[in-house]
């Protein structure tokens, strides 16, 4: 497959990639609410049909016919929302990766502010996230995320009090050079700041759900999340040293390679 993958050079300044599994209804209204939030900038948005059985094929395959910029890549079957987030990236021809969840509940209105804040930041900073005030969810999603939260800033110190906000900004080298595990698109600050690079906080909105119920459950994202929190800090513990990294020009003198 890496030999299908489009070249690193950027056609475009953002590619956004939203997995999601039978979530037709809320593609019908976010698939736009892209197109306006993005509207003037070079972007394309990939849905990364993660195996659904509702008609997402076909609605997404009229959607394409009046949105150029829209593309769909579907998995045969199922492979959870880690799979989804990475096949986007490896298939993304944007500078940044824009990511949200397929359920409607980030607003895309934030990634121009999240775009901007990740540009301002200079070539260190990598990422944008997301973090969400006044979460929508119901009690035990909303107070098991809040724990898993507090378990990870513990041991990680990533700074970061809401790892598993959807609505994120990555620059793309960055982000094919983080090493890929289940889940790991939820530890993606630590991930960051083990490279010795920096993250910018933006507070964003937490939208309910408009339709359907949540295809990736609670126990995935709380227990098997705090599995995985062990083998990110391993991560963490085993990059002793950041080399500072300069170009030397054929006059002597020293650029930054980026």
């Amino acid at each position: 497959m890496l030999s299908t993958l489009p070249p690193l050079h950027h056609a475009l300044e953002v590619s956004v990639v939203i997995p999601c599994k039978n979530e037709k209804d809320n593609l019908a209204f976010l698939i736009d609410e892209v197109g306006t939030a993005l509207a003037g900038r070079s972007f394309e948005l990939i849905i990364v049909d993660d195996g659904s059985d509702d008609g997402t094929d076909l609605f997404l395959k009229e959607s394409a016919t009046t949105r150029p910029w829209l593309r769909h890549i579907r998995h045969e079957k199922s492979c959870g929302q880690s799979n989804a987030v990475r096949t986007g990236l490896l298939f993304a021809k944007g500078e940044f990766i824009a990511t949200l969840d397929g359920d409607g509940q980030n607003d895309p209105a934030f990634f121009p502010q999240m775009i901007d804040a990740l540009k301002a930041g200079g070539p260190s900073c990598a990422l944008a996230a997301g973090q969400r005030t006044k979460r929508t969810d119901g009690f035990v999603k909303k107070y098991g995320s809040r724990l898993a939260n507090k378990i990870r800033q513990s041991m990680l110190k990533d700074n970061t009090r809401d790892s598993g906000c959807g609505l994120k900004v990555i620059r793309r080298q960055v982000f094919l050079n983080l090493p890929f595990f289940e889940a790991w698109h939820r530890f993606l600050p630590a991930l960051v700041v083990r490279e010795g690079l920096e993250v910018v906080h933006i507070d964003v909105l937490d939208r309910g759900r408009s339709h359907g119920t949540s295809k990736y459950g609670i126990f995935d994202r709380l227990w098997v999340g705090i599995i995985d929190l062990f083998g990110v800090l391993w991560l963490r513990k085993r990059r002793k040293k950041i080399p500072i990294i300069s170009e030397i020009d054929l006059d002597g003198t020293t650029t930054d390679p980026r």
